[in-house]
């Protein structure tokens, strides 16, 4: 049987939080830019015209990472999926590094680990195999996804038919 084939029982996506807005990332342009005008002003009336030079470049190298790291974000994801016949979980980091993990989930378990001042670190355990998951999610999240995720594979684990033949009485 594929993966393909394989229904999806549980399903879990998760993006880093979006740090600025179009509207944000203009503002922030536009204090940068401004940041950068006080001294080029400065320097110009001091005759130091060539530093201006530098100042365009130190904005324009600036504003540059902010908008390499705002698209890295953007196409960061984590999904974690069990099907009937495997769990997985897949991460891409936003620059083309990918890495997937596959359990098997009759065998997962999935822990909270909880420290006094930190975010709850989830992990998923299986025949010796640990993959933390959640990494991009706020500690409420975190919370709510170890909640879904538990109640999955319990169900999994648990699976309830539902065959009118074998309730009693049924057949009558």
């Amino acid at each position: 049987m594929s993966a393909q084939a394989d229904p999806i029982l549980f399903e879990a996506v998760s993006h880093p939080p979006a740090g600025l807005s179009r509207g944000g990332l203009r503002m922030l342009c536009m204090l940068v830019a401004l940041a950068a005008a006080i001294p080029a002003v400065l320097f110009a009336l001091l005759g130091a015209w060539p530093i201006l030079g530098f100042l365009g470049l130190e904005v324009a190298l600036v504003l540059g990472l902010v908008c390499l790291h705002r698209r890295w974000s953007a196409a960061a994801r984590e999904t974690v999926m069990l099907t009937e016949a495997r769990l997985v979980v897949r991460r891409a980091d936003g620059r083309g590094g990918q890495e997937m993990h596959e359990l098997e989930p009759f065998w997962a378990r999935l822990s909270v680990e909880e420290r006094p001042g930190t975010v709850p670190t989830l992990r998923l355990t299986s025949r010796g195999r640990q993959v933390e998951i959640g990494r991009f999610l706020s500690e409420d999240e975190r919370r709510d996804l170890a909640r879904a995720l538990e109640a999955a594979l319990r169900r999994y684990r648990d699976p309830v038919f539902d065959n009118p033949q074998l309730r009693a009485g049924g057949g009558d």
